[in-house]
């Protein structure tokens, strides 16, 4: 029995949330990812296969904080930018990963920031 790679298992979860999640120019998809210290997001027009807007940790300093709490910083600041560019609703692509944790932290920030999903 072969060994599954944890990145290769990911990617197959991701395949199989992008055939039903799919981000239109009305409705663009919000996409993130996770990697071992830094979290990022994009929303993503899937029609015209444009990033429309991004944030990420890297973008701030956000020294003395958990991961946790940049995430939520993140999902902030990623649905600030979509309101004043014009985008008030997505659809959320939690990118493979459990909804849990830093990526639900991210999603919950930018609700309440004004994003609707």
């Amino acid at each position: 029995m072969a060994k599954v790679d944890s990145r290769v298992a990911r990617k197959r979860r991701q395949r199989r949330v992008r055939q039903k999640v799919r981000g239109t120019s009305a409705r663009p998809r919000l996409s993130v990812f996770r990697s071992l210290n830094h979290i990022y997001a994009q929303v993503v027009d899937d029609d015209t296969a444009h990033t429309l807007v991004s944030a990420s940790s890297l973008d701030v300093s956000f020294q003395g904080k958990t991961k946790t709490e940049k995430a939520g910083l993140v999902g902030a600041l990623v649905a600030e930018r979509a309101l004043e560019r014009g985008i008030g609703q997505v659809v959320f692509d939690r990118g493979g990963y459990k909804y849990h944790g830093r990526v639900k932290r991210l999603a919950e920030a930018a609700r309440e920031a004004g994003l609707k999903f």
